[in-house]
């Protein structure tokens, strides 16, 4: 009953936090904050994390591919439709709920403990709006930019180990991953990553927001707020693709 305790609580939070907005200035400030904080300072672990994904899945399907019936660019069809179907907006997601959740958690756990919650309160601002809304809406907006920095990285550095690896010819490379492209491939990992950073900003935001006690249970709620999204993450990985490609 407990996770039912959670998820109605969750909810009741949420619906406050857009409930009752502050004014669109403040929220257009933070918003930018935000996203220099939560996306931009991002940018360094996802651009390592694509190219080796890419330099990886493109070395394994050239050992697996070896069977002559095989056409040797099906080794850049398995780079681009795993980058672009999974890896991108799967694993860099599962990636940012580790950096960015637990920062998320353990800011506003510090803020809670601190009562600086407490303070905001008392001068009359909605706290939960001022706190998690930039959060979500910055979240929401440059994951998917993330994503698609993902996806090229990811392909240009299966390109680039590939070849210097000797696995895979450039002419063959370029073939596989233009060939009989799905541009519906690339909307259907957009709206996972939308979905992805929703939670990724929302779950440890709650963790952090009901935090109580010192400094030992801000990184409680820290470690559970990755816990549970990085769990989410995966469910709901598992629902989009039922729902949007079935």
């Amino acid at each position: 009953m407990n996770i039912f305790y959670h998820f109605g609580r969750y909810f009741l939070l949420m619906k406050r936090a857009f409930g009752k907005p502050e004014k669109i200035a403040i929220y257009r400030d933070r918003i930018f904050e935000e996203m220099n904080s939560l996306g931009i300072g991002s940018l360094g672990i996802v651009a390592i994390i694509s190219v080796f994904m890419g330099a990886v899945i493109t070395i394994q399907s050239a050992f697996n591919f070896e069977s002559p019936l095989i056409p040797p660019y099906a080794v850049g069809v398995a780079v681009r439709d795993s980058m672009i179907l999974e890896f991108s907006p799967a694993i860099v997601s599962l990636i940012l709920a580790g950096k960015v959740g637990s920062s998320i958690a353990s800011e506003i756990g510090t803020m809670r403990v601190t009562e600086q919650i407490d303070a905001l309160e008392i001068m009359g601002i909605n706290s939960a709006g001022y706190l998690i809304v930039p959060k979500i809406i910055a979240s929401v907006l440059f994951n998917p930019i993330l994503i698609i920095f993902s996806m090229f990285l990811g392909i240009l550095g299966g390109y680039v180990f590939g070849l210097m690896a000797g696995v895979v010819t450039d002419y063959q490379y370029i073939l596989g991953i233009t060939y009989e492209f799905r541009p519906y491939n690339v909307v259907y990992a957009l709206i996972k990553s939308g979905v992805f950073a929703f939670i990724i900003a929302s779950v440890p935001a709650y963790h952090g927001y009901y935090t109580k006690g010192g400094a030992l249970e801000v990184g409680r709620s820290s470690t559970k707020g990755v816990v549970y999204t990085s769990v989410l993450i995966l469910a709901f990985d598992l629902i989009l693709t039922q729902v949007l490609l079935v």
